[in-house]
């Protein structure tokens, strides 16, 4: 199904990606940067076809164009199954991840947040992480359902901010595209995922509480976010070449190479 989507890319003004439903472990955590999973646990598990199978290429592009739900305004990185399974809305719930090897278990705040307030909140949730950092930049541009994580330790947060808001059309509108801010002393961490949800990680939990409150995203316990159900991501090759461009501003390598970045 993925392949067939690509196979029509040449006709649509994006590279379209179908992903299947999501879980908290499949999210990029500073857990997960240190106990990685192995490919087995990635693996692509066989699914029936879905609400995108039938779709012509016009349905399809009509489709990518649907930005507003209701009073949600997505990004254009990604889209909700064309039958609409689960209407994008703002609002928080609290969640948690489980490492199963250990059974340790982090205490989690997932949001969403409609696209005029998306930078700005992820910005003012990267306040109570400190003033130095490390970062994880995330990327499944080519490699299918599988992602690539890029690493750097130790950035001043001010210096990080003006290079996020200077990127801020690659990590709002490329579906390919995730990042995560993290402080290992404080095992805390906040991310703007590739479906660009608000996902914070790490106990105390209140500070983030507050500030999704203030920006007027609500507690919502019966909440659904759209990596619950099929999907789509959008990127394009411009994305990429912008990617390229963020990886160098913010310094970051494939978390395998042994010469890691560090400012």
């Amino acid at each position: 199904m993925v392949n067939r989507l690509r196979q029509r890319a040449d006709s649509l003004p994006e590279t379209i990606l179908l992903t299947r439903p999501h879980d908290l472990t499949n999210t990029m955590g500073f857990l997960k940067r240190i106990l990685r999973p192995t490919p087995s646990d990635t693996a692509d598990i066989p699914v029936a076809p879905g609400s995108f199978e039938r779709l012509s290429d016009e349905e399809l592009q009509v489709h990518m164009g649907i930005r507003t739900y209701g009073a949600f305004e997505l990004t254009d990185a990604i889209r909700p199954s064309y039958d609409v399974r689960i209407s994008p809305s703002q609002g928080f719930r609290y969640d948690k991840y489980v490492d199963e090897p250990s059974g340790t278990t982090t205490p989690v705040i997932m949001a969403a947040a409609t696209r005029a307030i998306l930078m700005d909140t992820f910005l003012d949730l990267i306040d109570h992480l400190g003033n130095v950092v490390d970062v994880v930049l995330e990327t499944s541009h080519h490699s299918g359902s599988h992602h690539e994580d890029l690493y750097r330790e130790h950035i001043d947060v001010p210096v990080l901010k003006s290079i996020l808001m200077e990127f801020e059309d690659v990590l709002t509108d490329d579906g390919c595209t995730g990042i995560a801010i993290i402080n290992p002393l404080q095992q805390q961490e906040v991310q703007l995922d590739e479906h660009k949800l608000l996902i914070a990680y790490g106990s105390p939990l209140d500070r983030f509480r507050e500030t999704l409150i203030a920006a007027d995203v609500y507690p919502d316990n019966k909440i659904r976010f759209i990596t619950e159900a099929e999907h789509v991501h959008s990127s394009s090759e411009r994305m990429y070449d912008r990617f390229l461009q963020l990886q160098t501003r913010l310094g970051v390598e494939d978390e395998s190479s042994e010469d890691t970045a560090a400012w």
